[in-house]
């Protein structure tokens, strides 16, 4: 389920100061693109790692409620507060690395081949998919 919290974000020399007061959330970011990035990462890791303990996910705030001159980086530099969206089953879903089981269908005369070669199909398979989607294994 896809939630948004009111997030405070300090520009400063180096970058942006980020916290998420709902959830205390410290983070940086180098740009404007990388701080929403590090925002929303954090703010579903915090979400999962909550729902795995059991513990109540507070209830995003209402942005006009959120005062920049009461967050942690006040005084660093200039902060604003935006609304940071996240959606953690998707990132559940895109962390998981349990195995899940697939079925594959091969012609007889292949499995022989394979078997003889002593490939294993499902190490091969992942990283054909692997290298196919041009992504990072986890």
């Amino acid at each position: 389920m896809k939630t948004v919290y009111p997030t405070i974000f300090t520009q400063t020399q180096e970058g942006y100061l980020i916290e998420v007061p709902d959830l205390e959330i410290l983070t940086q970011g180098s740009n404007m693109e990388n701080a929403i990035d590090m925002a929303r990462d954090a703010i579903s890791i915090t979400i999962v790692s909550m729902e795995d303990n059991n513990e109540v996910v507070p209830e995003p705030s209402p942005v006009e409620s959120v005062d920049v001159m009461n967050g942690t980086f006040a005084g660093e530099g200039k902060s604003f507060v935006s609304m940071v969206d996240a959606d953690a089953a998707e990132y559940r879903r895109k962390i998981d690395t349990k195995i899940v089981r697939r079925n594959v269908s091969l012609p007889s005369w292949l499995n022989y081949e394979v078997n003889e070669a002593g490939i294993n199909v499902s190490r091969f398979l992942q990283d054909a998919l692997v290298e196919k989607l041009n992504i990072h294994p986890r």
